[in-house]
């Protein structure tokens, strides 16, 4: 729905937690200002007020996802220690998809701000190579490029099996730390 004319703040606001609760896709910024017809950063301050006041949205690679329980239903989780450098970086994460595995995260530790943490949510190639042009298209550095290539990923799973052998293959490659 295009808006004819600009809504209140607060209008603004429930209308982008509408639309978030609606979609089980991620929903970009731009997307979201075009539609109602402000900027990007408008959106970006409407959706950290909405984050304080307790909504469990997050903001991903794909977009802003409003985070449900049953998102989070994945019975077998891990966290892997992973290093290598950016060129690895789409050999990794199609590795852990190709394995049936979701990439929630990916987290490092800086020397000076502590863990920083990126929600990834990708779950197959298609979510791994829009990643990986925005990255490209942003000329974004990865994490891992400030810590010599250490992160770790927080995984999940509908099967237990696929996360040891994705784990399995991630070590083959000498990707994951042990």
């Amino acid at each position: 729905m295009t808006q004819e004319k600009k809504l209140k703040s607060s209008e603004r606001r429930g209308e982008i937690l509408r639309k978030l609760k609606d979609s089980s896709a991620p929903i970009t910024g731009k997307s979201l200002a075009e539609e109602m017809s402000v900027t990007r950063q408008v959106i970006v301050a409407d959706v950290s007020l909405l984050k304080a006041g307790g909504e469990p949205i997050i903001a991903t690679s794909q977009g802003y996802l409003y985070m449900r329980e049953e998102k989070k239903g994945f019975p077998y989780r891990k966290t892997i220690v992973c290093c290598h450098n950016r060129l690895e970086t789409k050999d990794e994460l199609e590795i852990l998809v190709d394995h049936g595995v979701y990439v929630q995260n990916v987290v490092i530790e800086h020397p000076v701000y502590g863990d920083l943490k990126a929600e990834l949510h990708l779950g197959n190639r298609r979510d791994v190579e829009r990643f990986m042009e925005q990255v490209n298209a942003s000329n974004a550095s990865y994490l891992l490029e400030l810590t010599d290539g250490v992160h770790t990923h927080e995984i999940a799973a509908d099967r237990e099996d696929a996360l040891h052998e994705a784990v399995r293959e991630l070590e083959e490659k000498g990707i994951l730390m042990k």
